[in-house]
Parts: C-alpha cells; sequence; structure tokens
C-alpha cells in the first residue's frame, strides 16, 4: 500500500513524457489532455499518500520530478511549439526544435521548465507553504497554457486562435507565467482538509465562479480559470 503514491506519481511522470512525444509529432491538442491527465495524477498522489499515510522522502522527491516534466517541460514545448507555428507551418510530422526558428524563440521557451524547477525546489524546502502557497504552483502553469490550446481547439474563438499565432502574445504569456511561479505572491491552496465552507471559503468561490464561467460562456472560458484563481486568492487570503 505505501508504494501505491508513488505509483501514480509515476503514471504523472509517464503522462508528461508521452505529452512530450506528441507535440514533438504536432498534435498540441492531445498533449494537452495529457498535461490534464497528469494533473489528475498529481492530485491523486497526494491523496492517496494521505489516506493511506504513506508519506516518504522518495515519494517527496519524485513527484517534483515528475511535475517538472508535465507541468514545466511539456508547456514550455507547446509554447515553442506555437511560436515556431507562428512563423512557420508545423505539419503533423513534426517540426525541427533546431530548424529555422530564432535563438529568442528556445530561450524563451526554456525559460518556463527553469523556472519551474526553480519553484519546485523552493517550495520543497519552504517550510511556510503547507497551507498556501507563495508563486505560481506548476500545474496552474500547465493549465494556463493548455486552457489556450484546447479552449481555441474547442470553442473556434477567434480570439483565442489570434492569440496562438501571435509570437508577441506567446511570448507575454510565457514570460508572465514564469515569473509567477518565482515570485512570492500568496496563492490558495486547493487542498481540502474537510468539505466544511468554514476555511475553505476561497475553495468554494473558485470552484463556482470556474463553473458559472463554463456554463455560461462556454469551454474558450477555461481561459479565465488562473486568473481567477490568482485574483480570489489574493482577495481570500487578504481578507
Amino acid at each position: 500500500m505505501r508504494h501505491i503514491p508513488n505509483f501514480i506519481t509515476s503514471l504523472n511522470l509517464a503522462s508528461g513524457f508521452i505529452s512530450i512525444i506528441f507535440i514533438l509529432n504536432g498534435d498540441i491538442n492531445t498533449a494537452s489532455w495529457l498535461i490534464l491527465l497528469a494533473m489528475m495524477f498529481d492530485f491523486l498522489d497526494g491523496f492517496s499518500a494521505r489516506t493511506l499515510k504513506a508519506y516518504s522522502e522518495i515519494g517527496k522527491e519524485l513527484d517534483s520530478l515528475a511535475d517538472i516534466v508535465s507541468f514545466g517541460v511539456a508547456p514550455g514545448l507547446i509554447i515553442y511549439y506555437l511560436l515556431h507555428a507562428s512563423f512557420s507551418p508545423v505539419s503533423k510530422a513534426g517540426f525541427c526544435v533546431f530548424g529555422h526558428s530564432s535563438l529568442i524563440f528556445l530561450l524563451i521557451s526554456a525559460i518556463m521548465p527553469v523556472c519551474a524547477a526553480l519553484r519546485l525546489a523552493i517550495f520543497n524546502t519552504d517550510t511556510t507553504q503547507t497551507t498556501s502557497f507563495k508563486g505560481l504552483p506548476t500545474p496552474a502553469n500547465a493549465l494556463a497554457v493548455i486552457s489556450i490550446v484546447l479552449g481555441g481547439y474547442y470553442s473556434g474563438s477567434a480570439f483565442l486562435t489570434s492569440f496562438m499565432t501571435s509570437p508577441i502574445s506567446l511570448i507575454i504569456l510565457s514570460l508572465s507565467l514564469s515569473v509567477l511561479m518565482v515570485t512570492r505572491i500568496p496563492l490558495l491552496s486547493l487542498k481540502f482538509k474537510n468539505l466544511k465552507i468554514k476555511g475553505n471559503e476561497g475553495r468554494y468561490v473558485l470552484i463556482v465562479l470556474c463553473a458559472i464561467m463554463i456554463l455560461v460562456f462556454g469551454i474558450g472560458s477555461i481561459t479565465g480559470i488562473i486568473p481567477a484563481y490568482i485574483i480570489v486568492s489574493l482577495l481570500s487570503l487578504l481578507f
């Protein structure tokens, strides 16, 4: 039983790795779903560890290593793919990582996994982040990236399509998310210790707000989940 959390964490890592394969083959939509699957495994490994009381130092380190791949490297590669595609067509057969793309695209894309690794290293050594986070969690970083891909794909939004083909927009998004991961901005942890309203007000507000956004505005509104998370976090932690 004590190995179950680590097995689930390994599924997170495997999902992230497979998503990278899909990105390299030009299918960022499937890759985004695999990153979403990795997020589910990331939630379940922590949940199972708490339920089974199966905590270990190996599990803690394995979780961070998996998160770097799934929520740092994979979304960073999606950003590179989109930047590359904004200047030249990318075939389903894949794209050349070191083709005709400019050096600046490579460097900008590399910042995201580096900041994700730094954010996880800080988290592992910071004892003040047990009930809340300081800086954007790496799964939230990944969600911000894939929400644009999935939202644009399924909603057909002209705005999201334009956003994904705009190098300036992609660069601003990538740099903003990278910086947010290594800031000390206080943000909510979405881990519920119990289901009571008291003490979980911010979490419930966020869930209800996101549900309303999707029901009213459709799938394209998933791009607003991370901005909503940041705003609700700041308001709940301040008040």
